[in-house]
């Protein structure tokens, strides 16, 4: 059942609602088997309002993914302290990550699942999200590996690779563990910490991993 309508109710406000409902009908039924319908009857308003407000399908899809990237970035970036030690802008990071995405589990079905499925328009939109994101944990582990070793000269090149792994981790994590019964936001980023901090810890040393020198026949 639709909420209820106000005809009074301001523009922004209204918006929202019907975003809130798109959000949750496209994250639960998927972009395609969605109908502006049922968007409309869950928003509480009339179908050609939503049109009038947001003009097409595909643009009230392009309209959430921005929406629940920005939510998704702004968690993240107030998560993290950056007056505090490296690992735990890290571990703090990662946990505004999970808990804003087993919160908001719809709106994480939007951006992982159905954004990059559903054409090159709504990709686009998640890639400038999710590059974002890179950008901001590299920024984060060169900086601490440079004070770490006092190694001002370090590139972010050395690194780059390295924040690009870690946010496909944890991508892959938040779809599991949204789909785990019992998975809560603190151990997934536990798990993903433990996974990480000793390559991270090491590279912050001056000491990373190389490969062996191959074996002479």
């Amino acid at each position: 059942m639709g909420a209820v309508k106000n005809k009074r109710m301001p523009r922004a406000v209204r918006e929202q609602q019907m975003l809130d409902a798109a959000v949750r009908t496209f994250g639960q039924r998927g972009y395609m088997a969605a109908s502006m319908d049922e968007i409309a009857e869950l928003a509480g308003v009339s179908k050609p309002l939503v049109y009038l407000y947001l003009n097409s399908k595909d643009d009230l899809f392009t309209a959430c993914i921005r929406r629940e990237a920005r939510r998704l970035t702004d968690a993240v970036r107030v998560g993290v302290e950056p007056a505090l030690p490296a690992d735990r802008q890290l571990w703090d990071g990662l946990r505004a990550f999970f808990t804003h995405t087993a919160q908001n589990p719809d709106g994480w079905s939007v951006l992982h699942l159905q954004a990059r499925t559903h054409g090159e328009r709504f990709a686009v939109e998640v890639t400038a999200m999710r590059e974002e994101i890179v950008a901001f944990v590299t920024q984060l582990i060169v900086t601490a590996a440079r004070e770490a070793h006092r190694d001002p000269s370090l590139p972010e090149r050395e690194v780059a690779g390295l924040a690009e792994a870690l946010v496909g981790a944890a991508e892959s994590l938040a779809a599991w563990a949204n789909a785990t019964p019992g998975v809560t936001a603190k151990q997934a980023a536990t798990t993903l910490m433990n996974f990480a901090w000793a390559g991270l810890n090491s590279l912050m040393a001056g000491t990373p991993w190389t490969p062996p020198e191959p074996s002479r026949p």
